[in-house]
């Protein structure tokens, strides 16, 4: 189980090794995304809370990124945040996610990466419940559900 504590460590010291690398030029990224996704994947932006794809969905199945489909949550771990982002307590593996300090807007925050793809996926903030307190914020376009 991953608590704050070890997401601080990974961020300022090393992230866990990702169990393969996927690498792409931008160009390769553009044909393989659509734009609203390129915007987010790599471009490192957001979408509108509430409105996408994922919100309110509570289906059964994995969480898979969309840029390489590494599995990165089980429905298991996703809750009701009220955020207006799919919200998770935890990732599928320990080294599914790369973390980084984000202070953009003025903002101190980890920004949360696909650890094969390095796709931005959200942030993770330690205002979720128990028994770790953890809140990933992923965005609804950067992960594809797959059912069961």
């Amino acid at each position: 189980m991953i608590r704050w504590r070890d997401i601080i460590i990974y961020a300022k010291y090393s992230n866990p090794e990702p169990p393969r690398r996927v690498e792409k030029t931008e160009e390769e990224w553009q044909e393989a995304l659509t734009p609203q996704q390129y915007r987010i994947l790599r471009g490192k932006g957001t979408e509108s809370p509430y409105r996408n794809a994922y919100c309110r969905s509570y289906e059964v199945g994995k969480y898979v990124c969309v840029g390489c489909g590494s599995f990165l949550f089980d429905s298991g771990t996703k809750y009701h945040a009220i955020s207006g982002w799919p919200s998770f307590t935890q990732p599928a593996a320990k080294n599914a996610l790369r973390y980084l300090f984000d202070d953009s807007y003025k903002m101190q925050r980890v920004e949360v990466q696909c650890n094969v793809c390095s796709s931005h996926l959200g942030h993770v903030f330690p205002d979720g419940p128990e028994p770790c307190g953890l809140r990933y914020c992923i965005n609804s376009e950067s992960i594809r559900l797959m059912p069961e």
